[in-house]
């Protein structure tokens, strides 16, 4: 089992463990991390290359600016329910082929993007551009689980948070730039061109990571039951939903702070994209911290109830600016409260999935649908209500961010139980593990 950032040869024999790679499928390996981190950077490059032209959008297209919002909301919603699709389609085939296939409509599905005509064919051009962006995401973060577990894993997802995270810092740049020549159709035709492009790489190079012999022979029935067994583990739902709200106050800020920061605070969409990757640079530092210094010396569900708190206080903070506690504000206290909830994700979001998976070892896609469609679905439902009292508040923001961030605490206290050792002693790599959590059981998900 190899430890840190790059992935080594995934022949049979590695994901079996038997054999030390050669250098140069270590090589090999780097490019595989380097693909994987590209298929988890597709949701920040569809939602915030796009972010600096919302304004944009709601007046070409004549629409107002929660209507506009739902084409967030759209390519969210798709991205939840494409995951629990592909998720045990790729346990049952393999992660290649749907993970080709998925590339392929994503593309499509983009450059229509770039035609739409109206704003309701546009929401649901984004809905497809979801559907199908999603076999990147799930079969990517299963793909993490099919070569790692443990403290291996856990910094693996640092490692990915650290690539993927350089999408949501230029993505909004060159957003913004794209608008200075063109309108907000270039920016899904430069989409459309970084998905073609990706889905080229991982035609020519991306392997298998999933052995015949592990996979599910069962169809939709057996994807069905064994969901069913990863939701009856009330640790693995426990971090599901932890996840999931942490993940909607990371999503209320996506979907509202174009508007907070350029129409309440008067920024242009230059300086958004810039305050945007800031805010993203922080996050990704953080991650690194935390994939590089904290996993293996310091419990997981310590560092996870360490970042849920300071998410909770940076949106508490943001709601008294909001509502005039502290008087009339200007966009350098927000951009630091904005800057501190967005850095905790650094820990709050990989951390949660990796408990989460370390509880599973042969369904991975199917617990990686399910950790994808939550956190997407949650995510969903909250993109509109940040946009219910107009463009002229940031109060919703806060109000949304705040009791998601309550809700996910209270989900991890109530349901994981970090202060106990519910689960018994695991074997072989798991024991990797106890310096993360000592409840890890691995084969939760699977046939007794």
């Amino acid at each position: 089992m190899a430890e840190g950032g790059a992935i080594p040869d995934v022949s049979q024999a590695a994901v079996t463990g038997r054999g030390a790679p050669p250098r140069a499928a270590r090589r090999a390996g780097l490019l595989v991390t380097l693909v994987l981190g590209g298929l988890t950077a597709t949701p920040p490059l569809a939602m915030d290359m796009y972010l600096p032209s919302l304004p944009e959008v709601t007046d070409a297209l004549h629409a107002p600016a929660t209507t506009v919002q739902l084409t967030l909301t759209a390519c969210l919603a798709g991205m939840a329910l494409g995951q629990l699709l592909v998720g045990p389609m790729s346990d049952r085939w393999g992660r290649r082929r749907p993970l080709l296939a998925g590339l392929a409509v994503y593309v499509v599905a983009t450059a229509l993007c770039a035609l739409a005509p109206t704003v309701e064919l546009l929401v649901a051009f984004r809905l497809a551009q979801g559907l199908a962006g999603a076999a990147g995401i799930v079969i990517a973060r299963a793909m993490v689980r099919d070569l790692y577990d443990g403290v291996a894993m856990a910094r693996f997802f640092s490692t990915l948070m650290l690539i993927s995270g350089v999408a949501p810092v230029v993505a909004p740049l060159i957003g913004g730039q794209i608008l200075r020549v063109t309108d907000w159709r270039g920016v899904f035709v430069v989409l459309t061109a970084v998905g073609i492009a990706l889905t080229g790489v991982v035609a020519a190079r991306l392997p298998e990571t999933l052995p015949a012999a592990e996979r599910h022979s069962g169809g939709v029935g057996e994807a069905l039951r064994s969901m069913r067994r990863l939701l009856a583990d009330p640790p693995f739902t426990g971090y599901l939903l932890t996840g999931g709200f942490a993940f909607a106050a990371l999503f209320a800020y996506i979907a509202a702070s174009p508007f907070v920061i350029q129409e309440i605070h008067g920024a242009s969409p230059q300086t958004f994209s810039l305050l945007f990757g800031v805010n993203s640079i922080g996050l990704v530092v953080v991650g690194q911290i935390n994939g590089k210094v904290l996993v293996g010396r310091v419990r997981l569900d310590r560092v996870l109830a360490a970042g849920l708190v300071v998410v909770t206080l940076a949106a508490t903070a943001l709601l008294l600016m909001a509502t005039g506690v502290f008087g009339e504000v200007g966009l350098v206290p927000v951009s630091a409260a904005l800057f501190v909830l967005m850095s905790a994700m650094g820990v709050t979001l990989p951390n949660a999935q990796s408990l989460a998976l370390l509880r599973v070892r042969h369904s991975a896609g199917s617990a990686s649908a399910l950790l994808g469609t939550t956190s997407f679905a949650i995510g969903a439902v909250a993109s509109p209500l940040v946009g219910v009292a107009g463009e002229d508040t940031a109060v919703p923001m806060a109000v949304v961010q705040l009791v998601a961030a309550v809700v996910a605490l209270a989900f991890f206290v109530g349901m994981c139980r970090p202060w106990k050792d519910t689960g018994a002693a695991a074997e072989g790599p798991a024991k990797e593990i106890s310096g993360l959590s000592a409840r890890t059981t691995p084969e939760v998900g699977e046939d007794s």
